[in-house]
């Protein structure tokens, strides 16, 4: 299987997904969608893409101007998706690759700040919650003191509308998915 990069500097690269139904890249629409409303927050972010699957998120946010990208996944098949994209796309100085379940990851703060979190865990699992009580538990070392996370759900998975200090802003819904865009309490 295969997506393209829709926008930016990779404009229609093709990127691979791995085989199977345990991944679950992101529509063409809803990155289009996802990525007009992120525009002014991209250039020279820096992005953490957790669940990253083959990286469509991610990858997306570098070719539309983010300077770097972690990408977290624990799955083989989209850690190998992954590392191919991203030397396919001649980005291995601004990607780094974790091959690690993203929830434990979440346990050990990064050395610096994200501007923009992606999360896109499997559907029907409230792995999104969890992952932004994390989040919220160490918020001034995970995100940047304007920084936006980004959760997709499936249209019928619960979010909640606050999670710690970090509050919904946004939602927008396209067809079976759900996105809450959620910034610190007192930016929201």
């Amino acid at each position: 299987m295969s997506t393209r990069i829709i926008a930016g500097q990779r404009r229609g690269m093709i990127i691979r997904t791995p085989r199977g139904r345990q991944t679950r890249p992101t529509l063409g629409r809803v990155r289009e969608s996802l990525f007009m409303i992120l525009a002014p927050r991209l250039e020279g972010a820096r992005v953490l893409d957790l669940f990253a699957g083959s990286g469509a998120l991610g990858l997306e946010a570098l070719s539309r101007g983010a300077a770097c990208c972690v990408f977290v996944d624990q799955a083989h098949g989209a850690i190998a998706a992954l590392r191919a994209n991203v030397a396919k796309l001649g980005w291995r100085d601004r990607a780094e690759i974790v091959a690690h379940n993203a929830l434990r990851w979440l346990a050990a703060p990064p050395r610096r700040p994200f501007d923009l979190i992606l999360l896109d865990p499997p559907y029907g699992a409230e792995t999104a919650g969890r992952a932004l009580r994390r989040l919220a538990d160490a918020l001034d070392a995970w995100l940047a003191p304007d920084g936006v996370v980004v959760a997709q759900i499936g249209r019928r998975d619960p979010l909640d509308e606050a999670y710690g200090a970090l509050r919904a802003f946004r939602w927008e819904s396209y067809s079976e998915t759900r996105i809450g865009f959620f910034r610190r309490a007192e930016e929201a």
